[in-house]
């Protein structure tokens, strides 16, 4: 069986932060929310010492690569959900994971 592995990367600007504490308080509910809905992991990879942006990842697997898209379009759409929260970049990569037969 093979599995299908992929990451949607989003590049976010959050005009509403002032301080480190305000970009952890809107990014929380982002994070936490996407991995409970649509049980994906889910971190921050970049820009973490500036305020007003943010750069989040989703990696999910999926037993084929239409289930994966469907996962990763539900969460990119539940980021887009936010109004505090602007979208500014996005990226999917497909993960190649060799067999170990």
């Amino acid at each position: 069986m093979t599995a299908h592995t992929a990451v949607l990367v989003l590049d976010l600007h959050l005009p509403a932060s002032r301080s480190l504490k305000d970009r952890r308080a809107l990014l929380r509910p982002v994070l936490d929310g996407a991995r409970r809905r649509f049980r994906v992991a889910a971190a921050e990879t970049g820009h973490q010492e500036r305020w007003q942006r943010a750069e989040v990842s989703f990696a999910t697997v999926g037993a084929a690569p239409s289930l994966v898209e469907e996962v990763l379009d539900a969460v990119e759409r539940f980021v887009w959900s936010f109004p505090e929260i602007e979208v500014i970049g996005s990226a999917r990569h497909w993960v190649e994971v060799g067999d170990s037969d």
